[in-house]
């Protein structure tokens, strides 16, 4: 076994939005989420959603862990 000491995560869900794409929803997330969380190293998305006004998209939603 290596000798570097092994690593404990907490793991907590977040949901960012973004009119424009999923890419804006991901960077919304974590620019906001880096504004109150320490030691942000990496994410994964969950799930992706939208809001549909009058048959057209209008919100991107990505569910990140």
């Amino acid at each position: 076994m290596a000798d570097s000491e092994p690593w404990t995560y907490t793991l907590i869900e977040l949901v960012g939005t973004s009119p424009v794409s999923y890419a804006g929803a991901t960077k919304n997330t974590i620019a906001r989420a880096g504004e109150t969380l320490r030691g942000l190293g990496r994410f994964q998305v969950t799930e992706l959603r939208g809001l549909l006004e009058e048959g057209a998209i209008s919100e991107y939603h990505r569910s990140i862990k």
